[in-house]
C-alpha cells in the first residue's frame, strides 16, 4: 500500500477511464509484451483481456509491479515514441528493476517520481492535527510555542516514531486504533522485504543482503553509529558488501551519510567515501527490527534516549531526505568532535547536532564553529523553539522547518 493507493485515487478522481494491470497478480499478462512491443497491438491485447476497448481519451493506464515483467517497462519507450497520447503510469519495486542490467531501459523516456514514508508533518496531517500544523509553519520568528501544545507535538512525535510513515501502518492505525495490529503491519512489510532480495537476486547475493539488511538496526544502536563491515560478518572486507549496499540504497530501503572532515562547496568534492552510517527509511521498521515494545510510547523520555538515541537519528536522516537531501554528510574533526548531519543550502554550509536528549552541551557545535565559522548553527532536540543569537534549536517535531530558518 502506498504508491497504489495514491495512483488509484488520482486515476479515478482525475479520469473517467481508469485500468489496472498487475503483472504480479496476473502473471499472464507478461505473455503480452513478449513478442511485440507495437503500442497499439499491446493496447489491442489488454483490451481483449479485460473484455473492454482501451482508448486514449480521457484515460489512464496503471501497470503495477512492473519490475515482474521487464519487457513492459521496455515498452513504455515506444509507448512515449510512437503513442503519447496514451497516458500511462508505472510502479514497481526498485529491488527488481535495479538490478537486471540485461533489460533494455527507457532512459530518457520516462519521468521519475520518487515515493518515501511520511514525514512527521504528513502524519499530523492524516490524523487532522491541522491547527498543530499551523502551530510549526507559522513560527518564523523561532518563538516558543505554548508549553501544553509542545507537549502535545511531543506525544505525537513519540507515536510517530513508534509507528514510522509507512501508509499502510498508519491507515490502520488511524482506523483501528490497534497498536499491536500496526506492529503486525510493520513486520509484514519487513517479511516482504526478505522476500524481495530472494526473488530478485541469486542466493548468494540474497545471503548477503540479508546480513547486510539485518546488522543496520544494531550498528546504529552503538554509541559510534559508523558502519563497519566486520559487524556484518566476521573478516568481511569493502569488495564484499559494496555492491549489496548500493542495490540497497537504489531501492530506496537506505539512506547514507557520509564523512566529510572540511565543510567546503561542494561538500562532495570533500567527502570521505570511505567512512559512512546507514541509515533506515523509516523509524517505525527500524523499532519492529529491534523489537521494541509499544508501553515505551507511555514513558517520558525513553524512546528518544533508546538505543542511544537511533530513532532520532534516523528520524532526521529520513526528514532530510524528504527535504531534497539526497545525499547526506556528517562532519568529525581529530578531536573526536562530530556533529550528526552537514547541510548545503545554494552557498552556504549549515552544521546539524541532533540531541535525543534535554542535554544543553554544545561541545560539537562550538567545535565546529571555531574551526569553520557558520552563520548559523542548529540543533534538533525535544526542547522549545530557541534562538539565541547564531545558535537555534528546534524541536525534533519541526525539522521539516530548517531550510527555511537558513
Amino acid at each position: 500500500m502506498g504508491k497504489t493507493y495514491l495512483v488509484k485515487a488520482f486515476g479515478e478522481t482525475e479520469y473517467r477511464n481508469f485500468f489496472i494491470f498487475n503483472f504480479e497478480q496476473d502473471p499472464i499478462l507478461k505473455a503480452i509484451f513478449k513478442e511485440n512491443l507495437d503500442p497499439q497491438k499491446i493496447i489491442n491485447d489488454l483490451g481483449l483481456y479485460i473484455g473492454e476497448k482501451i482508448n486514449n481519451k480521457d484515460t489512464l493506464i496503471f501497470f503495477d509491479e512492473i519490475q515482474a515483467a521487464p519487457e513492459a517497462l521496455t515498452s513504455l519507450k515506444y509507448f512515449q515514441e510512437n503513442a503519447p497520447d496514451y497516458h500511462i503510469i508505472a510502479a514497481g519495486s526498485l529491488l527488481g528493476v535495479s538490478i537486471d542490467k540485461q533489460q533494455s531501459f527507457p532512459v530518457g523516456k520516462v519521468n521519475f517520481m520518487k515515493l518515501y514514508p511520511l514525514t512527521f508533518i504528513e502524519y499530523l496531517k492524516a490524523f487532522d492535527e491541522d491547527l498543530l500544523i499551523d502551530q510549526i509553519f507559522n513560527n518564523e520568528n523561532l518563538s516558543e510555542i505554548p508549553e501544553f501544545l509542545h507537549h502535545k507535538l511531543l506525544s505525537h512525535f513519540k507515536n510517530f516514531l513508534y509507528l514510522g510513515g509507512m501508509p499502510e501502518v498508519l491507515q490502520s492505525y488511524r482506523v483501528e486504533k490497534d497498536i499491536a495490529l500496526a506492529r503486525k503491519i510493520q513486520l509484514e512489510i519487513l517479511e516482504a522485504y526478505q522476500r524481495d532480495f530472494s526473488k530478485y537476486t541469486d542466493k548468494t547475493q540474497a545471503i548477503k543482503t540479508s546480513e547486510l539488511w539485518n546488522s543496520i538496526p544494531f550498528q546504529l544502536a552503538k554509541e559510534n553509529k559508523k558502519f563497519k563491515y566486520s559487524d556484518v560478518r566476521k573478516n568481511a572486507r569493502v569488495s564484499m558488501f559494496e555492491q549489496t549496499i548500493e542495490w540497497l540504497k537504489s531501492a530506496g530501503l537506505i539512506n547514507l551519510a557520509y564523512n566529510i572532515e572540511t565543510p567546503k562547496i561542494p561538500l562532495s568534492g570533500y567527502t570521505d567515501y570511505s567512512k559512512f552510517k546507514i541509515y533506515l527509511l523509516d523509524s517505525g521498521l527500524l523499532g519492529a527490527m529491534l523489537k521494541i515494545s509499544s508501553e515505551i510510547i507511555l514513558k517520558p523520555n525513553e524512546l528518544f534516549s533508546e538505543y542511544n538515541g537511533a530513532f532520532i537519528e534516523n528520524f532526521i536522516a529520513s526528514e532530510l531526505v524528504c527535504l531534497n537531501e539526497d545525499q547526506l554528510y556528517y562532519w568529525t574533526s581529530k578531536s573526536a568532535a562530530e556533529v550528526d548531519f552537514i547541510i548545503q543550502q545554494q552557498n552556504e554550509i549549515f552544521p546539524l547536532e541532533v540531541k535525543s536528549g534535554t542535554n544543553r552541551n554544545l561541545k560539537s557545535l562550538q567545535s565546529y564553529s571555531l574551526k569553520h565559522s557558520p552563520r548559523l548553527m542548529f540543533r534538533a532536540s525535544p526542547r522549545n523553539f530557541l534562538k539565541s543569537d547564531k545558535f537555534i534549536n528546534i524541536p525534533l517535531y519541526g525539522i521539516s522547518m530548517i531550510k527555511k530558518f537558513m
